[in-house]
């Protein structure tokens, strides 16, 4: 049976590639755009299976009747894909306070936000599938992407506790966990801080600064490849909450959980000399 997707941030990239494998895949799919030319030009070109909307995650006032109108359209919301947002490279302390808001804004409060309007329609009907658009960078934190680590890290644990809370509704939740793709993240998408400070120029950040103008283009992840892929698991059996992307995703997720182990071993000794004593624990 064809479902029905509500998919932001489709205006390029994993998110354009998305649009077109739920088409390809003979589903239907509410797609949301910055632009109304976007969205007028996808109406065009997808009078059956599509509709463009236009929303900017940010402006949470839009998002009720956006959401109102795709569930009208079609009758129905089964699976939600939260994919809009951007990145950030730069040292935490060049970031204004200002643009580390908007960043959490975007990427952080946005997908909150059209989840807790989504979430309703599929909780009445006990079924659903919500996938949140993380990064390898919601796992692995490297310096030069503290304020997007931060927007994805508060993403992986949003998503976390949201996919035990609906379970019972027989809702999934799946994170998935993109390695770097061919798409504009690392060119006309990624933002810098205003301020640059020379100091940071020779540590990771510098070096972090010099891998995203050498690498854009040169990504290892297809994003047509990606959206089959995503597509391919919802309708899957697989029920695992996490779904990394690429080799790169792999290996930075894999050196995360040794980096974590090595620490749990070297301080397990501490951990346990902090709980009471049976002997020794305070009477009420």
């Amino acid at each position: 049976m064809a479902k029905v997707w509500f998919l932001t941030g489709a205006s390029s990239g994993l998110g354009e590639a998305l649009a077109q494998a739920i088409i390809d895949k003979g589903d239907m799919v509410a797609a949301t755009f910055r632009s109304e030319e976007q969205a007028i030009a996808f109406n065009n070109q997808h009078p059956e299976r599509g509709i463009g909307l236009v929303l900017d995650v940010t402006a949470t006032d839009k998002i009720k009747a956006v959401v109102a109108r795709a569930y009208t359209h079609f009758g129905s919301i089964d699976v939600l894909v939260n994919n809009a947002g951007y990145g950030t490279v730069g040292a935490i302390e060049e970031f204004s306070l200002e643009e580390i808001r908007q960043q959490m804004e975007t990427n952080f409060f946005g997908t909150v936000a059209v989840t807790k309007e989504v979430l309703p329609i599929m909780r009445e009907k006990r079924s659903g599938h919500i996938v949140q658009l993380s990064s390898v960078s919601g796992i692995r934190a490297l310096g030069g992407f503290g304020i997007y680590n931060a927007s994805k890290f508060a993403l992986e644990g949003f998503s976390e506790a949201l996919a035990q809370e609906v379970a019972p509704f027989n809702i999934r939740v799946t994170i998935v966990e993109p390695g770097p793709f061919r798409t504009q993240f690392a060119g006309t998408s990624i933002k810098m801080p205003q301020k640059r400070l020379e100091d940071y120029q020779h540590t990771p950040v510098g070096t972090m600064y010099k891998y995203i103008q050498e690498a854009n283009g040169k990504q290892e992840g297809d994003p047509v490849k990606g959206a089959r892929a995503i597509v391919d698991f919802v309708y899957s059996d697989n029920e695992s909450l996490r779904l990394p992307l690429g080799q790169l995703a792999l290996a930075g997720i894999k050196a995360k959980l040794q980096s974590v182990q090595k620490d749990l071993e070297a301080n397990e000794a501490v951990a346990a000399s902090v709980i009471f004593s049976e002997t020794g624990a305070h009477k009420s």
